[in-house]
């Protein structure tokens, strides 16, 4: 018999050189250069946003307009930095000889993103202690103007009580509501005791309870007693000035709804922005990375 010879064909297995896929130098590279262009391209739009409005004129955008706008800058600075960045980090990452091209676009879009994550979160804590500065030097030119503070503190009723809530932003207009109520059309002395009380009963209207009958009937005999003028008329003042308090209360539940929705809107336009510069990030990863591999050497393999 005859003896066959069978040929095995002996495949290398790919071997680990234990070499990290990541490029720390390429994706700080790209990162510094994405922080800087974002804070440049920030700064230009504050100095676009300033010169299209006017303290002096009627004309100026509405917030509306101006919401647009910044949310449109927003995401052209996203997209422009992310882009610059990106491609910077997929195009100077090293190159690995043998790597299949497949696994080369995977690692230079990953860097891509890498590098747009520690940019971003470079800016944050840039402005984080722009922020903090700020705030601190507003506090101090603020401290000087903590002793007029502290008397006009005094006349409010304390922490807690019926000015509380939604009334801490009407109690600065409630003196004036008790210098029409207590007004007469001859000289008339008002105790400050009595103003004090009657300020303190406008303020129970900003409560959901608002102001007791009781009250109301107690408030219009004592102005009444002090200004000379008939019940109806002082039950009269009473009532419109009580509507004038719940009227501002309404108001300002109103603007402060619509900040609670244009700081919602900002967030959401924020994470949108910030994920298209992700995207943006990786696709410059990738085609910087295409680009290094056409026009760099080839490796000896």
């Amino acid at each position: 018999m005859q003896a066959t010879v069978s040929e095995v064909a002996v495949v290398a297995a790919p071997r680990d050189t234990g070499a990290s896929a990541v490029s720390w130098a390429a994706i700080i590279g790209g990162a510094l250069a994405a922080a800087a262009v974002t804070l440049i391209l920030m700064a230009l739009g504050a100095g676009l946003g300033f010169a299209s409005i006017s303290p002096w004129s009627y004309a100026n955008p509405s917030a509306t307009t101006v919401g647009v706008m910044a949310v449109v800058w927003l995401l052209v600075t996203q997209w422009l930095s992310s882009a610059f960045g990106g491609y910077l980090a997929g195009r100077l990452r090293k190159r690995w000889a043998g790597l299949h091209a497949d696994e080369s676009t995977f690692r230079d879009t990953a860097h891509g993103v890498l590098a747009w994550a520690l940019a971003t979160l470079l800016v944050f804590g840039l402005l984080s202690v722009a922020a903090s500065t700020a705030a601190g030097v507003a506090a101090t030119a603020g401290a000087a103007a903590a002793g007029g503070g502290a008397v006009a503190a005094a006349s409010m009723p304390p922490a807690g009580g019926p000015a509380a809530g939604p009334g801490a932003g009407v109690s600065s207009g409630i003196p004036y509501l008790t210098d029409g109520l207590f007004r007469a059309d001859h000289p008339v002395t008002t105790p400050p005791e009595l103003r004090a009380e009657a300020g303190r009963i406008l303020l129970t209207a900003t409560q959901d309870s608002g102001v007791s009958d009781p009250d109301k009937t107690y408030l219009a005999q004592q102005i009444a007693a002090t200004t000379g003028v008939d019940q109806a008329t002082a039950k009269k003042r009473v009532d419109d000035a009580i509507a004038q308090v719940q009227k501002t209360v309404a108001e300002l539940k109103q603007k402060a709804d619509q900040a609670r929705k244009a700081a919602s809107a900002a967030a959401f336009a924020t994470a949108f922005s910030l994920l298209i510069g992700a995207f943006i990030a990786g696709a410059a990863g990738a085609l910087g990375g295409h680009h290094r591999d056409d026009y760099a050497i080839p490796l000896a393999t």
